[in-house]
């Protein structure tokens, strides 16, 4: 009964209850969704990096993190890959030797770590090779009297392997592509002229573009200049095993793009018999055995279970691999928590101050009401009633739009193309797909079902305050 009352009640002024209700939902749809906005940008990370750049579990020779000391290869490598293949959870391993050297063209050098891999077994611990930019080779699969090497698309850039061009057929792909004609006719001094590197093209479209027109097509104009040309080659210089300089000329196979500006910079993959020979460390040469898991939640689990079975050498997980990628998944959960407190608070005091007025309005209902009988457990309880009904109305709102919002939005992202290169930068994909978990909404249908409680004691204890004769005399 007192139920029913409470439900008649948050309809007896709408506008009021609507205003109210929009607003706590607008305020659960903007927090959801910003959470959800920062659980797909950081999931996005954390796979990105285990399935391209470190997998879930690495293990090699004590101290080879600290100097890479070529030397520090692991022995019995047959007998330890057959021992992890046939652990529990394991889903695939592969080997890596790993070497620090200069990769040098005719008008660029740069260190970089030099990755020697199997392709067959990396491709089954990582999906690098899903990454290779259509155009520009492949991962290994072409038969080659060459050395192949496997470069990211930011040390191509660096290096001058790629290059920037305008030709008609580029300006009409740009046409198509949907940039204006005052732009394109803004271009036609730079066609046919060809760019040596990516920022001698961005001066000479500042030349000629104003900044709003940059800023506007800028991104779209050097994807479509971007050229490469194949059977490009650059140097790679190491050390071998006895400390003598050497190298060799490697023919480009292909370019990845991971999104990762850092990693694509400083990380060269070859095949690792072609790295074997050079640095004369033999056949069955590797510093690290890389492991990948069915289940990311059993990490941890496996980690200690390949520290028991290889007490002598270093094991570790992504985590420990990356610990700032670790502190910011962590810090990115608390953050959460705390983000959408601050917006629950906030639309507390917005329910106290509408259900104030309504114990203001209905002075002398209350009075009537407790004067015939009904006891204050009963007041307080309606009074919390209407308050619960408002905020749970509102969240229940807000939580179907933004349910459907972040469903819409993560079958195609949101593409953040201008500020790219700064997200590329700290590693980050600027396309993201928002997502959220279940157990999410859940919990925040809990804390709005909390929140209406909390706002509805002060205005419940105004109304026990009352005295039903005074009450009863207010008009």
């Amino acid at each position: 009964m007192i139920l029913r009352t409470a439900w008649k009640n948050v309809w007896r002024n709408k506008t009021r209850s609507m205003v109210v209700i929009a607003s706590v939902t607008i305020g659960i749809f903007a927090g959801i969704f910003a959470v959800g906005l920062m659980n797909g940008t950081m999931e996005q990370r954390v796979d990105a990096a285990i399935n391209k750049e470190i997998s879930h579990i690495q293990l090699n020779r004590e101290t080879f993190r600290d100097n890479d000391d070529l030397h520090l290869t692991l022995d019995s490598i047959r007998e330890r890959n057959r021992k992890i293949r046939n652990m529990a959870g394991v889903e695939a391993i592969t080997n890596r030797l790993v070497v620090n050297a200069i990769a040098n063209t005719a008008s660029k050098s740069t260190g970089i770590q030099l990755i020697g891999i199997n392709p067959d077994q990396d491709k089954k611990a990582f999906n690098l090779h899903e990454a290779v930019i259509p155009g520009t080779g492949s991962y290994f699969n072409r038969e080659s009297r060459h050395n192949l090497a496997l470069v990211g698309e930011d040390l191509a850039k660096e290096l001058n392997i790629i290059r920037y061009e305008l030709h008609n057929a580029t300006m009409d792909s740009l046409r198509s592509a949907g940039i204006p004609e005052n732009v394109l006719k803004k271009l036609n001094p730079m066609v046919d002229k060809r760019y040596a590197s990516q920022d001698l093209f961005v001066k000479d479209l500042k030349k000629h573009l104003t900044k709003k027109m940059l800023e506007a097509h800028g991104q779209k104009i050097m994807e479509h200049a971007w050229t490469f040309r194949e059977r490009s080659r650059l140097t790679l210089t190491f050390l071998d095993k006895d400390n003598v300089q050497t190298g060799g000329m490697f023919r480009i196979a292909g370019i990845y793009d991971i999104k990762n500006s850092m990693y694509e910079k400083s990380h060269v993959f070859v095949q690792k018999k072609d790295l074997q020979q050079l640095t004369g460390l033999g056949a069955q040469a590797t510093h690290k055995i890389i492991v990948r898991i069915a289940d990311r939640e059993q990490t941890k689990q496996i980690t200690e279970a390949l520290r028991d079975a290889f007490p002598a050498l270093q094991v570790q997980n992504w985590k420990e691999i990356s610990p700032d990628l670790a502190m910011m998944t962590s810090m990115i959960e608390k953050f959460n928590a705390v983000f959408m407190i601050i917006i629950l608070a906030a639309l507390s005091f917005g329910i106290v101050n509408t259900m104030l007025m309504v114990v203001l309005e209905r002075t002398k209902e209350l009075g009537m009401l407790t004067a015939i009988g009904m006891n204050k457990k009963k007041v307080f309880t309606m009074i919390m009633s209407e308050s619960v009904f408002l905020s749970l109305v509102g969240g229940v709102a807000g939580m179907i739009v933004s349910k459907i919002i972040l469903m819409l939005t993560n079958q195609n992202g949101i593409n953040f193309s201008s500020a790219a290169e700064g997200f590329e930068a700290m590693g980050f994909s600027a396309h993201i797909y928002p997502t959220i978990s279940n157990t999410f909404f859940i919990t925040v249908t809990a804390l709005i079902i909390i929140t209406g409680i909390l706002s509805s004691v002060y205005p419940a204890i105004k109304a026990l305050k009352l005295d039903p004769a005074d009450a009863l005399r207010t008009e």
